[in-house]
Parts: C-alpha cells; sequence; structure tokens
C-alpha cells in the first residue's frame, strides 16, 4: 500500500494517523506541493486529476484520493468504524464537521 502525501497536511496526518493505529504497513510517497509536484502531468493522469494528496494507492493499483474516503475505506471492518447505521452516522457526522469551512464561525440560525 502506498500514501501519496505531504507531511504538513493535516488531511494527510489523518490517514497516516490511522494506518498507523490500525498497524497497516504502508509506503509513504512524499509530494513538494509548494514546487507544483502534484500538478505535473504525470501526478495529474496517474495519481489525482484533482492535483491534491493524500492519495491511498491499495496494493491491487487502485487509487483513492479524499482523505474521507481513504479513511472510510481503511476503517471498514474495524473498532473505527462501527457495524450500527446510527453509530456509523456518528463517525460521518464527525467527518463532515471537519470538513466543513464554516466550523470555526460561531453562527446561529
Amino acid at each position: 500500500m502506498r500514501l501519496h502525501d505531504n507531511l504538513s497536511s493535516g488531511n494527510g496526518y489523518k490517514v497516516r494517523l490511522l494506518l498507523a493505529q490500525l498497524g497497516l504497513p504502508f509506503e509513504r510517497i512524499e509530494y513538494d506541493i509548494d514546487r507544483g509536484e502534484t500538478r505535473t502531468e504525470a501526478f495529474l493522469e496517474k495519481i489525482n486529476a484533482n492535483g491534491r494528496v493524500p492519495v491511498l494507492e491499495t496494493d491491487k493499483g487502485e487509487i483513492l484520493p479524499e482523505s474521507g474516503a481513504i479513511l472510510f475505506y481503511l476503517a471498514e471492518g474495524t473498532p473505527f468504524l462501527p457495524e450500527g447505521s446510527f453509530e456509523r452516522a456518528r463517525v460521518l457526522q464527525w467527518m463532515f464537521f471537519d470538513t466543513n469551512p464554516q466550523k470555526s464561525q460561531n453562527t446561529y440560525a
């Protein structure tokens, strides 16, 4: 398994943390986003057309971008993703909260 990543990426950190918690071995491939390494033709064609990391590459060569999707995939069948539908929805609640750009604003309807 390979993780296409950037060390300063918070989303990459979440994936690295879950991989470590699960004890899954992986090869980490670092990209210098400041130098545009995720915007090269090769990266855009073979790794992620959106030009972003993290991206998980499975042992079968399947490519999965987006940290939330990667976390969901890795957590399947583990205690990090419960069986019950409500409990799974709670996991997703926190995943969606983390991606909400307005989460730090105190706004009330």
